[in-house]
């Protein structure tokens, strides 16, 4: 009797969400993570003109960061913000890489990528270990109009996260993995249609 494989899609979105919100992480250094998730909104020192990438991989955020470790992102947020306001962000972004089966040449996608508000990389996705897995992790980049509407019009609520992060971390270390797998975020595949990721696969 054959028994048919379900096999993970290599690009699909998993993230933590409700029938309205999204949640997103970013790490930050203190001075602006810390004021972030006290007032659910950036401080002014938060740059609107800079692009900021958002994450709805708690592991990925977890590699990028090195378990809020790294200099200048000992402070994770987990950000939720409108599935409006993300998927306005997807509809508007363009892939960060030329892909030719989605842009008839360079030149074009280049055109494309400077006048697009926001951008998507797929990146591997990461274990417990922050070891790469087959299947993709999404990246989205907002700049320009995506950046302000991200930071005033988008969040919902803003909560850092770092504790969650070192708990996980301290778990791993001691190789109790079970015990770190049932504390991370339950991400699930994001419902989006095909055609709004049709532009972003390649």
């Amino acid at each position: 009797m054959l028994r048919a494989v379900m096999e993970t899609p290599l690009h699909r979105i998993r993230a933590r969400h409700t029938p309205d919100t999204i949640t997103v992480y970013q790490a930050y250094p203190p001075q602006i993570g810390l004021p972030a998730a006290r007032d659910g909104r950036f401080p002014e020192a938060w740059k609107r003109d800079r692009m900021t990438w958002i994450k709805p991989s708690f592991l990925w955020m977890m590699y990028r960061c090195g378990w809020a470790a790294k200099e200048g992102q000992e402070t994770v947020l987990a950000v939720e913000i409108s599935r409006e306001g993300f998927e306005w962000a997807l509809r508007h972004a363009c892939l960060s890489h030329h892909a030719p089966g989605l842009h008839p040449d360079r030149a074009s996608w280049q055109r494309a990528l400077k006048r697009a508000p926001a951008r998507v990389q797929w990146d591997p996705e990461r274990d417990l270990h922050l070891q790469p897995l087959p299947h993709r992790s999404l990246q989205l980049g907002l700049t320009g109009e995506a950046a302000h509407r991200y930071a005033d019009e988008w969040i919902v609520a803003v909560t850092d996260v770092t504790p969650l992060a070192h708990e996980i971390h301290t778990l791993v270390r001691a190789r109790d993995l079970t015990s770190a797998q049932q504390l991370l975020p339950d991400e699930t595949p994001y419902p989006v249609s095909d055609d709004l990721l049709a532009h972003l696969r390649g």
